[in-house]
């Protein structure tokens, strides 16, 4: 079990949705607000690792969309600048536990690294829920 920090943009259904299940599989997630977190270049650039800076940018951020900031186009220091600049555009979420950092929710890579299997019974929590009795509490109720 592990704790993870998890920044993400309050209220961001899919990172609501990452964040269950991280405590399904019996993490504690710390959650921080990834738009309001005061970035600098240094507190950032571990999440990247060696990714190229294209995947380091939200896609549907509204600059991204509008073509206003183009990934393609900058380098290191420059996406470090849009991003801290406009968190909106940071690809979410951020994700840490222990040293290790990374970006964006990728299933396949968070269970090698801590595990995403549900703890309880093997269950996921929608077959829980089709059988009527999920019980890692995200404030369902069952009547």
């Amino acid at each position: 079990m592990a704790e993870v920090l998890f920044y993400a943009k309050p209220g961001c259904p899919a990172n609501a949705k990452q964040k269950t299940q991280l405590e399904a599989a019996g993490h504690t997630v710390v959650a921080r607000d990834l738009l309001s977190e005061p970035w600098t270049p240094e507190t950032l650039r571990p999440y990247f690792n060696d990714r190229p800076v294209e995947e380091w940018f939200n896609r549907f951020a509204p600059a991204v969309r509008s073509k206003e900031v183009v990934p393609a186009d900058l380098d290191e220091a420059a996406a470090l600048e849009a991003l801290i600049k406009d968190p909106e555009l940071i690809r979410r979420p951020l994700i840490q536990v222990g040293d290790r950092r990374e970006v964006g929710y990728d299933p396949t890579t968070l269970n090698a690294w801590i595990s995403l299997i549900p703890v309880s019974d093997g269950l996921s929590c929608d077959e829980k829920h089709a059988q009527g009795r999920c019980d890692h509490g995200h404030g369902h109720h069952h009547h």
